[in-house]
């Protein structure tokens, strides 16, 4: 196992900013930026024996610094939506970016985590610690906030992220990593599989409403292995709003601490993608909003092209009644776990 570091490009600022290889001794590799705390590859074994890409992302540092689609990006300090683009906290009210309509999403897409360059420590042959202060009411959020992001990889093929947050007063926490999967050709030819009985469907801006709702009997259960490009076109209202997956999953077995969450499969490429998390849920998405977007090696990626599984607290939790709120203070760190495991 090894830590390979090299400069990625300079950053407008005039700052270095450096990439880290990390490969396994079967061969496994992740690349991740210290900008943004973004994973730029990960090179994992077919059943050809090849080594696949299996991440969406850019060639160039001066392509990340856009980065609309938020490949492969850490997002904080809130990662989804929340309405009206505020919410209130101990009698106060703050009031976030509007960047989907009168909307949030992703906090800040201009000045979030994934738009700073974070501070790096190589912790071993197989990881990388990345650390950003943000600072009291950075993207209209309160509070100083020190994070500490650990990508490592395993000698059995998984790529383990972890989030460790110190908030000095009270304030919103729900990070995660938003990398946008291809096992294969496209969603078309993957198999999907999520632990959970229940989601929380949402209105025309893809704003929860409120309700959980069971999946069984409707083109959201994915409790077993399906394929799904189907189901795309069904009639079913929660699909046709966005012509896709855009949902959050309430996961089972919340509170357990960390399990397995979700399966992936090609049977094109072979490989295989289990998801492990502690996170109460997940949300879906099969990239429904990419047009035409360049990437690695001038590559063309096109809606549906790839997936994200991205665990999380439910969105719009801190203006929704009965969601569990990602409220954190000096005396309550946020911590958390996920695990892409390939086989």
């Amino acid at each position: 196992m090894s830590v390979k570091k090299e400069i990625f490009g300079i950053h407008p600022s005039g700052k270095e900013v450096y990439k880290f290889e990390i490969v396994n001794k079967q061969g496994m590799k992740a690349v991740i930026t210290n900008f943004g705390a973004i994973l730029i590859s990960l090179f994992v074994k077919d059943k050809k024996g090849n080594f696949q890409d299996v991440v969406l992302g850019y060639d160039s540092l001066e392509e990340y610094l856009d980065n609309h689609p938020m490949f492969g990006a850490t997002v904080g300090r809130n990662v989804n939506r929340i309405s009206n683009a505020k919410f209130e906290l101990d009698g106060k009210t703050y009031l976030l970016d509007k960047n989907r309509g009168n909307h949030n999403i992703h906090s800040d897409k201009e000045h979030g985590f994934h738009k700073v360059i974070w501070d790096y420590e190589i912790t071993g042959e197989n990881s990388v610690c990345l650390s950003y202060l943000s600072c009291d009411m950075e993207q209209g959020f309160p509070g100083k906030v020190y994070i500490k992001m650990t990508y490592a990889l395993t000698e059995t093929n998984g790529l383990i992220l972890s989030y460790f947050a110190t908030p000095n007063k009270r304030t919103i926490l729900n990070v995660t990593n938003h990398t946008y999967f291809n096992l294969g050709e496209n969603i078309f030819s993957t198999e999907f599989c999520i632990y959970a009985k229940s989601f929380t469907p949402v209105d025309e801006d893809i704003i929860p409403t409120g309700e959980i709702r069971e999946v069984k009997n409707t083109p959201m259960d994915l409790t077993n292995y399906s394929y799904i490009g189907d189901r795309l076109n069904s009639n079913y209202h929660q699909l046709q709003i966005e012509k896709g997956y855009d949902h959050n999953y309430v996961l089972d077995h919340p509170h357990t601490g960390f399990r397995l969450i979700a399966q992936t499969r090609s049977m094109k490429s072979g490989i295989h993608m289990d998801v492990y998390s502690d996170m109460p849920g997940m949300q879906f998405y099969t990239s429904n909003s990419l047009k035409n977007t360049i990437g690695k090696n001038g590559v063309v990626y096109k809606k549906y092209d790839a997936f994200c599984m991205e665990p999380d607290y439910f969105p719009n939790a801190i203006n929704t009644k009965g969601f569990e709120k990602p409220i954190f203070d000096s005396n309550k760190n946020f911590i958390s776990t996920t695990m892409y495991q390939f086989y």
